[in-house]
């Protein structure tokens, strides 16, 4: 499956009677799943669990969901959005990640100064 193939197929599992709530809905249940993945680690590190690794990929699909059904509440094609997530990166880590250019944050400043 790709990526367009995912956000169409997640689309159909949507609650689309919310009209403009739609993507406040999806914001709300972005941050819930993200609050339930990060909850996981929690419990390994605070709890001492066992690393629950079914559990982590189930949790990391729902927030997949919600980013696609905001990408589709706003008429964006997710495929799009992550590719301009990767050209920001590549702008910030010409060759691989480092402390300085994480700390000079490129993009942002030359943003900052074209406005």
């Amino acid at each position: 499956m790709n990526i367009r193939e995912y956000q169409s197929l997640a689309a159909s599992t949507a609650n689309k009677t919310l009209g403009p709530m739609r993507p406040i809905v999806a914001c709300m249940g972005l941050a819930g799943e993200a609050g339930e993945f990060v909850d996981e680690y929690k419990k390994v590190v605070g709890h001492g669990h066992p690393l629950d690794e079914d559990k982590l990929k189930k949790e990391l699909g729902d927030v997949a969901w919600y980013v696609a059904e905001l990408c589709t509440a706003h008429g964006w094609c997710m495929e799009e959005v992550l590719a301009a997530n990767i050209e920001k990166l590549r702008v910030r880590y010409p060759e691989k990640f480092t402390t300085a250019n994480s700390l000079r944050r490129i993009d942002v400043q030359t943003e900052k100064e074209s406005r």
